[in-house]
């Protein structure tokens, strides 16, 4: 009787767990449908203080002002890190790295709906979404220009859509940095406005590995595109 009682309790547990993680997507919304959806504004209200308090000891030791003019975000895929950078009349500067906790697919660019690929090259924000399924999030102009007219190039109609930089600790496609990063990503980029913050992603670190090596075998597009994401990231280095 003890064990049926115990396998029922772990079954639920399993199931729960699963509907909680990987039905996000379906009870999120529903849950905002009845309780009221947020506004960027809230977000801000509920999570703006702490996220403060939790970035400026960083830009402090950076001798950097809060907030700044401008913010890049630098992802490097090999070693799923995610780099904050500030700008101010055009000095770039270091203030702190983040672990990105779950990031799908392989190193290489995203070429179609549904190939789990974390996209590469360099993007800016088209909105921030403070009813996420994943806490918060911020959508990335994927497929932009670039990304277009190569896969129209090679007839890819669906290159994909939807990537996003958000909570949590699971993704597919996307970049997951847990909840409380999320929060000092959505307030800094509430901060600074969403015009004015950039995002890289590259398959490794172009200012130590020489990344065109990635591309041999690749069509002639991903060498360009690996130039000009090691041109971008090469304004950005520690030495200076």
């Amino acid at each position: 009787m003890h064990i049926v009682k115990l396998l029922t309790l772990i079954s639920f547990v399993i199931i729960t767990t699963c509907i909680y993680f990987f039905m996000r997507p379906v009870w999120v919304p529903m849950f905002h449908k009845v309780v009221g959806k947020r506004t960027t504004a809230d977000v801000v209200d509920l999570y703006g203080k702490t996220s403060k308090d939790r970035l400026l000891p960083f830009f402090r030791a950076a001798d950097v002002q809060f907030p700044p003019e401008k913010v890049t975000l630098l992802a490097i895929k090999d070693s799923n890190l995610l780099e904050l950078w500030a700008e101010n009349g055009e000095v770039q500067t270091f203030i702190r790295s983040y672990p990105v906790l779950a990031a799908s697919g392989v190193l290489g660019p995203k070429l179609r709906e549904g190939d789990k690929q974390v996209p590469e090259g360099i993007y800016q924000l088209e909105y921030l979404n403070p009813n996420s399924a994943f806490h918060l999030s911020m959508k990335l102009n994927y497929p932009n220009d670039f990304d277009l007219k190569h896969a129209k190039e090679e007839g890819r109609t669906e290159p994909g859509t939807n990537i996003f930089i958000h909570g949590k600790a699971f993704s597919i496609g996307c970049l997951a940095m847990g909840d409380e990063v999320a929060e000092e990503l959505f307030v800094l980029t509430t901060l600074v406005g969403k015009a004015n913050v950039n995002v890289a992603i590259a398959p490794s670190d172009p200012r130590m590995n020489d990344i065109s090596k990635l591309a041999t075998d690749k069509p002639q597009w991903v060498k360009t595109l690996y130039l000009d994401i090691s041109t971008y990231f090469e304004r950005f280095r520690h030495d200076n």
